[in-house]
């Protein structure tokens, strides 16, 4: 079936304008033609916008499918079935919300996978990176220093990480997380708030470790994504090949952002998370130490942006959020970062930049002939009001691939 999406005001992804009352036609989940002149096309299902703003949908390149909570621990220690139904219900909601592409950072898999792409789940499209890897008393490693394993033997192994030690480990596990349909692998360099036992200014894997990863990831066509949040470790990150530098929240030279944006390096910010543990460390469940944590780096996150921003980093966007809770706040990232940024720039980011550290130019976050068809109808205008993004029903038509997940109109 053809679909006339009539009268519009189209945000491309790429253009800083806006093009006015356009036509965009849909055929075979894919956008067919992007017209100022009314398509005549018979058996076509036209649907009048009336001059609403139209644009791609929304990519998170930092989301956790499995992420019912911020109690990393209790996920570890729930059924594998209780926690796909979790993810369930945590992807459907992420797609009525207007993101139809996640970039899942951390314990996302084949199954999930395949459940969305099989119609089981109603989701986005996924892309995930299989279990991340830690090292021994890093990031990933979430037991607290009280906790002795019984043998001494085995290292931590949950729902979202692993940990590995030297190379040979590291290369096994790649591969491991390829072997298994990995689009991307996760690796942590610094420390992070909810991590019991590693201060955030720690760096974590040797040179060595972080390009074996690299290494292998590169024999799928693929690339390494990294937890970081200090100016030194995000440095190591693009010296040593990492794609995407994830959170970035200390990164203050400008020497650093120069190095990322020459290196053709993506920084995704996520500032989402840390405005709501700000305001809501007692619901979210997490430690004093982890607030002090988070709250060290607030305001430092916004500077970070702007160092990168400056130098010409490209800038992804991405939410890190856990908890069914707070799951719905998603949508205010847009509005955070747009305390900082353009939100010419912020749409962008969202979309085509998004596609871009996808590797999939031309396909996703773009309102072009040939891209899928994931498209958002708005009821105002997002490039003076981001904050529509928290409020789904202000977003009338949510397209997936041609398929409407919701038509209000």
């Amino acid at each position: 079936m053809i679909v006339v999406l009539a009268h519009t005001r189209v945000f491309d992804g790429l253009s800083d304008e806006i093009a006015e009352d356009q036509h965009v036609v849909v055929e075979g989940g894919r956008i067919r033609e992007v017209t100022a002149t009314a398509p005549r096309l018979r058996e076509a299902a036209v649907i009048d916008c009336g001059g609403r703003y139209l644009m791609p949908g929304l990519i998170d390149a930092h989301f956790h499918s499995y992420s019912p909570s911020f109690d990393i621990r209790g996920g570890d220690r729930m059924p594998a079935s209780l926690m796909a139904s979790h993810a369930a219900r945590i992807l459907e909601g992420t797609l009525e919300r207007g993101f139809t592409t996640v970039r899942d950072a951390g314990g996302g898999d084949i199954g999930l996978f395949l459940a969305i792409e099989q119609g089981l789940i109603r989701g986005p499209r996924l892309f995930f990176a299989g279990k991340a890897l830690s090292q021994t008393g890093g990031h990933g490693d979430i037991r607290r220093a009280e906790e002795v394993e019984p043998c001494g033997c085995h290292g931590y192994s949950g729902v979202l990480t692993t940990v590995v030690d030297g190379v040979d480990e590291v290369r096994r596990a790649v591969r491991e997380e390829l072997r298994k349909g990995a689009h991307q692998i996760k690796i942590f360099v610094s420390g992070g708030v909810l991590s019991p036992t590693d201060p955030l200014w720690m760096p974590q894997f040797t040179a060595e470790e972080i390009s074996a990863a690299v290494e292998e990831a590169a024999t799928r066509r693929t690339y390494v994504m990294a937890h970081c949040h200090t100016d030194e470790g995000a440095a190591r990150c693009i010296e040593l090949g990492v794609r995407s530098v994830e959170h970035g929240t200390l990164i203050h030279r400008d020497e650093t952002a120069r190095r990322i944006a020459g290196r053709g390096g993506f920084v995704v910010p996520t500032l989402s998370v840390i405005d709501l543990l700000q305001r809501n460390a007692a619901a979210a469940g997490i430690s004093s130490e982890s607030l002090e944590k988070v709250k060290s780096i607030g305001d430092e996150a916004y500077r970070a942006i702007e160092v990168c921003r400056r130098a010409g980093v490209k800038l992804g966007l991405g939410t890190d959020i856990l908890g069914h809770a707070f799951h719905p706040l998603q949508g205010g990232e847009f509005e955070l970062r747009g305390r900082v940024e353009k939100p010419i720039d912020v749409l962008r980011s969202a979309t085509s930049v998004n596609a871009e550290l996808l590797q999939k130019s031309g396909e996703l976050g773009q309102i072009t002939p040939g891209a899928h068809a994931d498209i958002l109808v708005l009821d105002s205008d997002p490039l003076k009001d981001l904050t529509l993004f928290r409020e789904p029903a202000k977003i009338p038509i949510v397209m997936k691939g041609g398929a409407f997940i919701r038509n209000a109109l």
